[in-house]
């Protein structure tokens, strides 16, 4: 992977994209320390393969006990809703 300062990256930014093209990350330094802050990475090599529906078929258990509907109360997790503060 390539490493490149903001500065830097700004006198090659043709450059950085050919390197992008051919399929390799560019990470940017930042500041007197140069610590990385971003990485460039080409549209294809950042496309995510889409996952199964149905991964964990069968490995747990959901129980729905009742009608499924709760409270204020029980939503927000107190016992009065004197409890909750407004918002202002």
């Amino acid at each position: 992977m390539l490493q490149m300062t903001v500065g830097d990256l700004k006198a090659q930014f043709s450059m950085v994209l050919q390197q992008i093209k051919a399929g390799n990350d560019v990470e940017i330094l930042y500041g007197r320390s140069k610590k990385p802050v971003a990485r460039i990475t080409g549209v294809e090599k950042a496309k995510k393969k889409r996952r199964p529906l149905g991964l964990l078929e069968g490995k747990g258990v959901f129980t729905e006990v009742g009608d499924g509907k709760i409270t204020l109360e029980e939503f927000l997790g107190v016992n009065s809703l004197d409890e909750v503060e407004p918002l202002v």
